[in-house]
């Protein structure tokens, strides 16, 4: 679990129900960060309320500061900050895959015929 997680709201108060929901989301992230970089991990979370004369809609965007200098971020447009929060989840989720396969070396493919010969 990302336990450095800071959540703020522009225009918008951050309720409890919001932040716990908001920490249990984007908190459990770091299972698919690489093992060496995952207790350093910091999150930030911004709730912005945009459009207030056209009806309720919500900006929420998230950066993620991994060790090494690297940041993963996004952003989304919401007019519910729930399925917002889930929104920006699944482009984290992403982008960690994406980094995650640029860190870490492949393994190397072997053939079908290495597999069933008995090495001596």
């Amino acid at each position: 679990m990302i336990e450095k997680i800071e959540i703020t709201g522009n225009d918008f108060r951050v309720e409890e129900g919001f932040r716990k929901y908001t920490e249990k989301r984007i908190g459990k992230l770091d299972r698919y960060l690489p093992k060496g970089s995952k207790k350093d991990v910091v999150a930030k979370v911004i709730v912005s309320e945009i459009g207030k004369n056209k009806g309720d809609k919500y900006e929420i965007s998230a950066a993620m500061e991994i060790p090494g200098g690297k940041v993963l971020a996004a952003r989304d447009e919401c007019s519910n900050v729930f399925a917002g929060v889930d929104l920006v989840e699944a482009k984290l989720t992403g982008q960690i895959r994406r980094y995650k396969l640029e860190v870490q070396p492949h393994r190397q493919k072997r053939s079908l015929k290495d597999l069933f010969i008995k090495r001596r």
